[in-house]
């Protein structure tokens, strides 16, 4: 193939990863933009082999057949609720290509630059090397949390921020030092060093992260490792990976900031941790729980008019959305109004109820964002609450020494009734007790989620 038609595909292949996440930021869109993101990336993948700049075609077909059939067993085989930690294992991946890419760039001896262009080809190394491995030690640590691996609890050493500074500056002196011995035809044991600083620092910044921040760090770590990908365009001089690089760590710099925001956090103190402990955090929570049974849960949605459904991640570890989608298309036909209020950080990562709840196929017009139907609670007859924790813990709002004071919440203990189904009365991710489930009008349904909910969709159906 041409160079030109090379570039004209790479072209083709940028616009359709724009439209990719144009398509991405709506749910009606979202299939359509997954469709123009696969084609972006065939035509990526063809146009890339069949140009010059490929050599050797027996090592690239086995090392295509070898990542093909990984990423298809993993689509077979991974559950919507291990997703989390998938996505945050393939940010571990294109860490590992960016530094793996970098030093087969350094040992390559066929490089022909000179002066400035060799400087300026040493310092792309030195620095997607750097970001690389950020990314890729800091994504193991939040695949570690997110699978429950490693605990969720935020490690926080005495003088961590002065620890992250000085290995920045070290990085830094060290960068110099590589430009300086790299002229020579040395800096191997500056660019190791700096290897090695740099994959510590990625796991102390994920370990001083707790649990409660575990979505925003997903998205950073995308954003890292768009950079990451960026890096290693420019270390082999190709616009495509440049280009797409630069989208994904935009869109993901822009995500961890709209999350934050919707967390009322700033990111600089999410990056230095400390928010969500896995062991307790605010007030105890004083006063007795009210339990429900199926039958009364199905005399309250009866009478009911207004029903609102709040998911979380117990949603999604009972595998209850399609349970969900049954109930709600039952009460719609009941001529009752039925909505879901999804909070932006429910789950484990970004949109992680929406693409549950796509998935069961509920439509779209009654799924609204937090923001959208805060306002309206005082004018819900009943709240179904279905494995969420943090995301609705009035604490949030009235207890300045919790440790998710200022976090908006959905305010469902406003509406006439809510119903939270749990296993047990343990806590949320972030850790911290919470009083809305010995609230007045709050009643407690035990049990797997998916299996209450199977009892009440068989009452109202009979």
């Amino acid at each position: 193939m041409s160079q030109g038609l090379v570039i004209m595909s790479y072209i083709v292949a940028s616009i359709l990863f724009i439209l990719s996440l144009s398509g991405l930021s709506n749910q009606e869109t979202a299939r359509k933009g997954n469709y123009y993101g696969m084609v972006g990336m065939l035509i990526a993948i063809l146009a890339t082999v069949m140009s010059d700049a490929v050599t050797s075609y027996t090592i690239l077909i086995f090392a295509l057949l070898i990542g093909g059939s990984i990423g298809v067993r993993a689509a077979l085989k991974v559950e919507m609720t291990q997703m989390p930690e998938l996505v945050a294992l393939m940010h571990s991946l294109v860490g590992l290509a960016a530094v793996l890419v970098g030093y087969a760039n350094f040992i390559d001896e066929s490089s022909a630059f000179t002066g400035i262009e060799k400087t300026i080809h040493e310092l792309e190394i030195y620095i997607g090397i750097l970001i690389g491995a950020i990314t890729f030690s800091g994504s193991i640590i939040a695949f570690g949390k997110l699978c429950g691996k490693i605990s969720g609890k935020p490690m926080l050493l005495p003088g961590r921020h002065l620890l992250n500074l000085i290995l920045l500056l070290i990085a830094v002196w060290l960068g110099d030092q590589f430009l300086i011995e790299a002229e020579t035809g040395g800096g191997v044991w500056p660019l190791i060093l700096m290897t090695v600083i740099a994959l510590a620092f990625g796991v102390h910044m994920v370990m001083a992260i707790g649990g409660a921040d575990m979505p925003v760090v997903v998205s950073m770590l995308n954003s890292y490792s768009g950079w990451a990908a960026a890096a290693t365009g420019f270390m082999l001089s190709n616009d495509l990976l440049i280009v797409t690089g630069a989208l994904v760590g935009s869109s993901g710099a822009i995500l961890s900031y709209i999350m934050c925001r919707a967390m009322n956090r700033h990111f600089l103190s999410v990056i230095a941790g400390g928010f969500g402990s896995s062991g307790g955090g605010s007030a105890e929570v004083e006063g007795e729980v009210q339990a429900i049974d199926v039958e009364e849960t199905v005399q309250l949605l009866h009478d009911a008019r207004n029903i609102m459904i709040i998911p979380g991640y117990g949603m999604a570890v009972a595998q209850a959305q399609h349970t969900v989608h049954e109930i709600s298309k039952f009460l719609v036909g009941q001529h009752k109004t039925v909505r879901f209020g999804i909070h932006p950080v429910a789950g484990r990562m970004p949109g992680h109820m929406n693409v549950l709840l796509a998935e069961a196929k509920v439509p779209y017009d009654i799924v609204f964002e937090m923001d959208e139907i805060n306002e309206d609670f005082p004018d819900v007859d009943i709240t179904i609450v279905i494995g969420a924790n943090d995301i609705v813990n009035p604490s949030a709002l009235e207890d300045p020494n919790s440790p998710i004071a200022g976090m908006p919440v959905l305010e469902c203990w406003k509406g006439g009734s809510t119903i939270v189904l749990k296993r047990s009365m343990a806590s949320g991710y972030a850790g911290v007790g919470n009083p809305l489930f010995v609230h007045d009008n709050t009643r407690m349904l035990f049990g797997d989620a998916n299996d209450s909910l199977q009892s009440v969709l068989k009452r109202l159906q009979g």
